[in-house]
């Protein structure tokens, strides 16, 4: 009895599959955050990780394939360089920083009421900013300033990135066994938040400067 052929994986995406169905999305997200934690070990490294997973997944919706290791590598290579290994440098600073305030808060002292809230926005509100920094493009990569400016023009955005963290916070502090794919989603979410941008504003924020 004959058989039916075993139909291949899909290369190209079918119209109207942004980032793929299914399994697809899972697969690619499951790639890419593996990869990007893999990448993110010399800690200096992870601006540049972040956003070799944010170009690798914009270019998988642009040309509508799969996420490929190989691929994830170039955007990885193209990105890394001495002034995103400085950033690099932030995210540690911010967490020493943040412990030291977080163990004075817990000596009782005066205003502690009101400064661990206060703490925990100013946390919430700079991972906000340094996902958007990881998802812009040329002329504005890894730009500060620049994602500090898409973050107040538009809100709607920002507060779904800061669904995002807090999620990912959650699953952290719940499973640390899946700490190793978080990135993939954080990554997703800030290329997805850039992409649903209103057009004047992606468009005006990536004009070149005269």
């Amino acid at each position: 009895m004959a058989h039916a052929p075993i139909a291949h994986r899909r290369e190209r995406r079918e119209p109207g599959e942004v980032f793929g169905s299914g399994f697809s999305l899972f697969a690619d997200m499951l790639l890419v955050g593996l990869l990007t934690s893999l990448a993110c070990l010399p800690v200096v490294t992870a601006p540049a990780a972040f956003a070799a997973a944010s170009a690798t997944l914009r270019q998988a919706a642009d040309d509508r394939v799969h996420v490929r290791a190989g691929t994830y590598g170039a955007h990885f290579r193209a990105h890394l360089s001495v002034r995103s290994a400085a950033l690099g440098l932030v995210p540690p600073l911010l967490a020493v920083v943040v412990l030291i305030d977080a163990a004075l808060l817990r000596a009782a002292l005066p205003g502690a009421a009101v400064m661990a809230p206060a703490l925990a926005l100013l946390v919430l509100g700079a991972a906000v900013v340094a996902l958007r920094a990881t998802a812009l493009r040329a002329p504005h990569p890894l730009s500060a300033r620049e994602a500090l400016l898409r973050s107040a023009a538009d809100p709607r955005g920002s507060l779904l990135l800061a669904g995002a963290v807090l999620l990912g916070a959650l699953l952290a502090w719940s499973i640390p066994l899946l700490i190793p794919l978080l990135p993939g989603p954080l990554a997703f979410a800030a290329t997805v938040v850039d992409l649903r941008s209103p057009a004047g504003l992606r468009s005006a924020a990536d004009a070149p400067e005269s």
